[in-house]
């Protein structure tokens, strides 16, 4: 007798075909290298574990056409854990992962999951690379609220009143006044990934792993990139982390910053320049 699927293995292979699905309908696009800055490089000699970490509001399947490019390539892939409790946590939850990590790692982070690579990887000489993904890339002290306020994001409205943008859900031993967040479906489809196909994006809205208001007020401690060679691929029609707020950033943290003509989840609506970027990372510091 055959054993029917789980509802969570029909959800997981329902997202990897939709993904699967939008990377053959996307034309690549191609990312143009815009600043070389005070990191030099070298030629890659042994390929590096390549470590790929979601942003808020999603999970390690929003990076399913990226980790079979990078397979088809010879590169391990591993999807990094970030449990959307808080910048903190989160960051020592992966560093402990990336401690397991023999050789060198080229460590991806997307959204949100930039606060999280940019402190986890602080002093850890296995981390050879740091790729930003329309992602943030704070400095000591910076909050995502405060990257936010006043730079016209879909997020900013939250800041004064959550459920403008967010579904708020209590979670058990949540600090008072705290709640997880789930973006509402209009703002997925208007701003998140508003250049996905409908369908996709309701896909997004009706999955997404849900965030701790937390998130969005704790800061940032010693950024990685000080000691660690960084590239940033900015989102040109990103709503929640503007094109100007991820370049000066990039800028801030002397990233080699590339451009895509891409939403917030450049990483499902063009995979090959996402790709094609990681990969530039590894060669060069591989």
């Amino acid at each position: 007798m055959k054993r029917s699927l789980s509802p969570r293995a029909r959800i997981i292979g329902v997202v990897v075909a939709a993904l699967a699905l939008i990377a053959a309908m996307v034309v690549p696009a191609t990312a143009s290298a815009t600043t070389g800055t005070r990191h030099g490089s070298t030629p890659a000699t042994t390929k590096p574990t390549i470590v790929l970490v979601h942003g808020a509001w999603a999970d390690g399947t929003t990076w399913a056409a990226e980790v079979l490019a990078l397979q088809k390539k010879g590169y391990t892939v591993l999807a990094g854990p970030n449990n959307l409790r808080g910048v903190a946590d989160d960051a020592a939850y992966l560093r402990q992962f990336l401690t397991t990590i023999s050789g060198p790692v080229v460590l991806v982070g997307h959204s949100y999951g930039g606060f999280v690579i940019t402190n986890a990887a602080t002093g850890l000489a296995n981390v050879k690379a740091l790729v930003y993904i329309d992602a943030f890339i704070p400095d000591e002290g910076q909050t995502v609220a405060g990257l936010t306020a006043g730079t016209g994001s879909a997020l900013e409205p939250a800041l004064a009143d959550p459920t403008s943008v967010f579904t708020l859900r209590p979670y058990p031993g949540a600090p008072e006044g705290v709640a997880d967040t789930y973006l509402l479906p209009e703002v997925v489809r208007n701003s998140f990934a508003q250049d996905l196909p409908a369908a996709a994006a309701n896909l997004i809205a009706a999955t997404q792993m849900p965030a701790s208001s937390a998130v969005l007020g704790q800061p940032s401690a010693a950024p990685a990139w000080k000691d660690i060679p960084s590239w940033a691929l900015v989102g040109t029609r990103d709503k929640i982390i503007t094109p100007a707020t991820q370049r000066a950033m990039a800028v801030n943290a002397g990233s080699t910053i590339s451009t895509v003509k891409s939403s917030h989840v450049s990483l499902i609506s063009h995979p090959a320049t996402v790709t094609k970027l990681i990969i530039t990372a590894a060669n060069a510091v591989g």
